[in-house]
C-alpha cells in the first residue's frame, strides 16, 4: 500500500497545469474538479461560527468538537482522506505497510516550515505519535500497540507496532491525530502547554489571537507548502453561543459558515432553505460519524440495578425522540455502532421497546416506589453543551412520567467536561461522542474498561466494567480479516446492548449554512474539521 507526492511531474507543466495535476492525483479536487480551482479566487475574510467555545485549540489532549475544527486549520496530520475514507498526500508525501502490518514508512515532505520558521523533521512525527499514545482520548487506544517511533533520517518516520492495528492507516488525519512542535511541547507538561491554546504548527493558517469569550483569528500563511493556497486572508472564528443570534447573523451576511453546534437551529431549516442568500445541506461527514448516546454512571447506587437502567430505557420513546426534536432528520441506533458505519453495525439490535407502564413496575419491584410526592429517584442530568437543550427537556419529561425527577444541570463545555469526566458530579448524561471513522477508535475508548481515567475527557464515561467486552474490543482492534472483525464488532454490540450502560440515541442531524459565496469549505472527507486550504469566496 503505497501514495506519490503527486507534485513530482514532467518538466515544462506549465504551473496550473502542474496544480490541476497535483490536486486531482491528491483526491482533492472531488468536490467541484478542475472548473472550482480556476474560479478559485484570493483575499477575504471567513466569518465562522463555532460553538461552544473550546477549551483550547489543538485537538492534542482532547477530542472537543472546537478543537477538531479550529485546530485544522493550523496543524496538520499526516494524510488527509477523500469521501470513502482512502488516504490522501499531507505531511506525508507516501507511505508503505509491511507486509505483516507491524510497520508504517513514511516518507515526509520536504521543505515544510513550523510557523515559528524552524524545519519539520521526522522528530516531530515520533514526538507527537508518542505523545498522543499518552495524552489522547482516542490516542490511547489508537497507538496502543506502538512501540516505537524510527526516525532514520530527517524525512523518513517509522511507526512500528507490537500487534496489527487495521485502522491505524485511518486514524491519521489533523482533527484526530495532529502533528505538533517537538521543539515548543517537549521538556513541559504537555497538558498544561501555551501552544495548545497559541498554536504553532505547519497549516495554510497561522494563530494570531484569541479574545476570549469573543474570537479567533487566524491569518494566512505565507509561506505554506502547497502554494497559492490558502485563497483567504483571514478566519475569524466568532463564538455566538445564542442560536438565535446565530441564525440571524447567518441570514442577514455577518457570518458566513455555520456548522452543526455552530449552526442554527433545526426548527430554523426549512425557512432557511428559502432564503436566497444561503445554502443549507444536512450532511454526516464520513470522518466524524455523528452519534449521540445517554450515560448512565454506573457508581450511582441506583444505576447500578440493570432492572433500574432498563425501567430508564423504556420510558422514553425514542421514534417520538427523532419526530419531536429531530424533526425526522436524525437516524436513530440502538447500538453504540451507529447507522453511519455500515460496515460494522448490528441492525438487529432495537431500542427497548417503550412500555412506561412496564417501566414503572420495574421500578417498583426494584424498591424504587413514588413517595407522597410521586417521586421515586432523584438524578443529576447533565449534557454536552453540543447537544440539543430540547433533547435534554425530552428526556426529563419521559423519565418525570415515570417518577424519576432528573435535574437537569447546564454548564458551558469547560465546566461540563470537568464535571463528567474529573469530578464525575452526574447520575445521567446526553453525550454526543462521535463514532468517528472506526469502532476501535470511536466506540472503543467508552466501553474499554481500561479507558476508564478520572479526568480524561470522553472516555468511558458509565464506568463500565465488562472482561467479555474487554477481549472482544481487544480483538477486533488488531483483526485483519475484514468478516472476523465485524463478528467480533457484532459480539461486542449484542453485550453492550444486553448490560444498558447506556442509551444509545443515534446520529443527530448536522445542518451547515453557509452563505453563496463560499466555496469548498469541504472537499474532503474530514468536512468541517478540514483544513479550509482550498475555501475561497467568490459571488
Amino acid at each position: 500500500m503505497s501514495a506519490r507526492h503527486p507534485s513530482l511531474l514532467p518538466r515544462g507543466t506549465s504551473l496550473n497545469r502542474r496544480l490541476l495535476l497535483a490536486l486531482s492525483a491528491a483526491g482533492l479536487l472531488t468536490l467541484g474538479g478542475p472548473a472550482a480551482l480556476a474560479q478559485a479566487k484570493a483575499g477575504g475574510t471567513l466569518n465562522w461560527a463555532v460553538n461552544p467555545v473550546p477549551s483550547s485549540i489543538v485537538p492534542l489532549t482532547t477530542t472537543a468538537g472546537g478543537n477538531t475544527e479550529i485546530g485544522p486549520k493550523i496543524v496538520e496530520g499526516l494524510l488527509t482522506y477523500d469521501e470513502e475514507l482512502r488516504p490522501k498526500p499531507l505531511l506525508a508525501t507516501a507511505w508503505t505497510v509491511s507486509k505483516d502490518g507491524l510497520q508504517y514508512k513514511f516518507e515526509l515532505r520536504r521543505g515544510v516550515k513550523w510557523h515559528d520558521g524552524k524545519d519539520f523533521t521526522s522528530a516531530d512525527v515520533a514526538f507527537s505519535i508518542n505523545t498522543l499514545k499518552q495524552v489522547h482520548p482516542r490516542g490511547r487506544a489508537t497507538f496502543a500497540n506502538v512501540t516505537e517511533v524510527r526516525t532514520p533520517d530527517a524525512h523518513t518516520a517509522v511507526i512500528v507496532l507490537s500487534k496489527p492495528s487495521p485502522f491505524l492507516l485511518t486514524a491519521l488525519a489533523a482533527a484526530e491525530s495532529p502533528i505538533v512542535p517537538k521543539h515548543l511541547y517537549e521538556g513541559s507538561d504537555v497538558a498544561a502547554s501555551k501552544y495548545n491554546s497559541a498554536p504553532v504548527g505547519t497549516g495554510p493558517f497561522v494563530f494570531k489571537e484569541w479574545v476570549q469569550g469573543s474570537h479567533i483569528i487566524l491569518e494566512r500563511n505565507p509561506n505554506y507548502w502547497d502554494k497559492p493556497k490558502p485563497y483567504l486572508d483571514r478566519v475569524v472564528v466568532r463564538f455566538v453561543t445564542d442560536s438565535a443570534a446565530r441564525a440571524a447573523a447567518l441570514e442577514s451576511g455577518s457570518l458566513d459558515l455555520g456548522a452543526g453546534g455552530g449552526g442554527i437551529p433545526i426548527t430554523d431549516v426549512e425557512r432557511f432553505k428559502k432564503l436566497p442568500n444561503v445554502n443549507v445541506e444536512s450532511r454526516n461527514w464520513a470522518y466524524v460519524g455523528d452519534h449521540q448516546q445517554i450515560y448512565f454512571n454506573l457508581d450511582t447506587p441506583a444505576l447500578q440495578k440493570i432492572e433500574v437502567r432498563r425501567a430508564l430505557a423504556q420510558s422514553i420513546d425514542l421514534n417520538a425522540f427523532n419526530r419531536t426534536v429531530w424533526l425526522g432528520l436524525g437516524k436513530l441506533s440502538a447500538s453504540p455502532i451507529g447507522t453511519l458505519q455500515s460496515r460494522y453495525h448490528d441492525k438487529s439490535i432495537q431500542p427497548y421497546p417503550f412500555n412506561p407502564k412496564q417501566a414503572e413496575a420495574d421500578l417498583d419491584a426494584a424498591g424504587y416506589k413514588r413517595d407522597a410526592q410521586g417521586t421515586r429517584l432523584k438524578l443529576r442530568l447533565l449534557f454536552n453543551p453540543f447537544v440539543d437543550r430540547r433533547a435534554v427537556d425530552f428526556v426529563r419529561q419521559s423519565l418525570g412520567r415515570i417518577g424519576v425527577d432528573a435535574n437537569i444541570e447546564a454548564y458551558d463545555f469547560a465546566t461540563y467536561v470537568t464535571k463528567a469526566y474529573t469530578d464525575r458530579a452526574f447520575d445521567i448524561t446526553f453525550e454526543s461522542l462521535t463514532n468517528i471513522f472506526d469502532p476501535s477508535v470511536g466506540v472503543q475508548r467508552i466501553f474499554w474498561s481500561k479507558n476508564f481515567k478520572v479526568g480524561l475527557p470522553f472516555s468511558n464515561a458509565p464506568h463500565y466494567v465488562n472482561p467479555e467486552v474487554d477481549r472482544l474490543l481487544e480483538a477486533a482492534a488488531v483483526e485483519v480479516d475484514e468478516a472476523r472483525r465485524r463478528e467480533l464488532f457484532v459480539a461486542f454490540q449484542q453485550q453492550v446492548h444486553k448490560d444498558i450502560p447506556s442509551i444509545e440515541v443515534g446520529a443527530n442531524p448536522n445542518v451547515t449554512v453557509s452563505n453563496k459565496r463560499v466555496h469548498q469549505y469541504a472537499p474532503t472527507g474530514e468536512g468541517i474539521r478540514g483544513s479550509f486550504s482550498e475555501l475561497y469566496l467568490a459571488p
